[in-house]
């Protein structure tokens, strides 16, 4: 397994600490579905007790991204195409009405931090800091006016996509496609054009949907 392992033999935070670590590695694909969380292993990276390791997992277990098999342990979740779909159909209904609301109260701080990630994401060579600057674009310009249980569905939505995410603008070169729709989606922010702000960002993630399907249905497409 490859996880990003701390001494925290004297931490108070353990469980959290563990927590973010695996939720990165499974976001990042350093733990690719389908791979066994071993606790006995994951505590010894760690220098903890297995009650930690078991509570950090429990937490992945709530995202969705860790599932449980009884008498088995517990395994990162294996996605099939339809849970894809969905996943990404709800995030753009979810992410399109948070920046339709957002505009309106859209102020220079938002809307400055949203080019610097734009540009960011522009520069970026590493398909995982692709990954970090396309969050940070996207919650400059309507995570500050969001609602906590819409937030807490939508960073839901966001860890079971990312993984996939990452594959869609790697394996199909859509940073390219991404970058350009990015500026787009922020010029109407900029314009304060709150429709035109929620029909390019449902676009852009349909795309980047539909993109991902299309190399996953080619890929598990028989040979002939």
């Amino acid at each position: 397994m490859t996880f990003r392992a701390q001494d925290l033999s004297q931490t108070r935070s353990a469980v959290d600490t563990i927590f973010e670590a695996l939720r990165e590695a499974i976001v990042k694909g350093d733990l690719e579905q389908g791979t066994q969380l071993r606790q006995e292993q994951i505590a010894a990276a760690f220098n903890v007790s297995r009650i930690p390791v078991r509570e950090a997992i429990a937490r992945l277990e709530q995202l969705g991204l860790v599932e449980t098999r009884r008498y088995r342990g517990a395994f990162v979740t294996q996605l099939n195409i339809a849970d894809i779909e969905e996943v990404f159909r709800l995030r753009a209904l979810i992410e399109a009405e948070a920046i339709r609301h957002a505009v309106p109260r859209l102020d220079s701080v938002s809307l400055t931090r949203a080019r610097k990630a734009a540009t960011a994401f522009h520069d970026a060579t590493d398909p995982a800091d692709w990954m970090d600057r396309n969050r940070e674009f996207h919650a400059a310009l309507y995570r500050p006016d969001l609602q906590p249980r819409t937030d807490a569905i939508l960073t839901n939505l966001l860890n079971l996509s990312d993984r996939f995410l990452r594959a869609q603008l790697y394996l199909t070169a859509g940073q390219a496609r991404a970058d350009r729709e990015h500026r787009q989606i922020l010029a109407a922010c900029e314009a304060g054009d709150a429709d035109l702000a929620a029909d390019l960002t449902a676009q852009h993630i349909r795309g980047a949907m539909a993109s991902l399907l299309a190399h996953l249905t080619e890929q598990q497409a028989p040979a002939v």
